[in-house]
């Protein structure tokens, strides 16, 4: 899994091409002040047993902390690397990660999965704004 968290005092998105076919109908949307990761999901994070869910919300939370905020938004983002989950297990991760998250107490938003999307981003000029982990 690769991640890129931003934070952001602004990100909107709007539905541009759609993806895969069953994706169901999206709406834009915007949220403030939140935590943004841009999840490229690999095969081996969808195996049985792999750390990588963990990972993903535990560095959500812990960059959350630091900006003292509880809004984390999940961005599937395959463009972190050369392999890629299928479509459908990387959704099922991202889900439960979501899922994971607001059992912990933040408010997660997840963007329409199986979409390209138009963004706007206001990104806080700031060392911890913009972090990259692989797992």
């Amino acid at each position: 899994m690769r991640v890129m968290f931003w934070y952001c005092g602004r990100f909107g998105w709007r539905p541009a091409l759609k993806t895969l076919e069953d994706a169901p109908a999206a709406e834009a949307a915007e949220e403030r002040d939140v935590v943004v990761a841009f999840v490229h999901v690999e095969p081996q994070d969808t195996d049985p047993g792999s750390p990588a869910e963990t990972k993903l919300v535990k560095n959500a939370k812990w960059v959350a902390r630091k900006w003292e905020i509880q809004r984390v938004v999940l961005h599937s983002f395959t463009h972190l690397g050369e392999a890629k989950a299928p479509p459908e297990a990387a959704r099922q991760l991202l889900t439960r990660a979501a899922e994971r998250l607001n059992g912990a107490g933040y408010t997660t938003v997840q963007t329409p999965y199986g979409y390209f999307l138009d963004l706007e981003i206001a990104a806080k000029g700031h060392p911890l704004a913009r972090i990259y982990k692989a797992f």
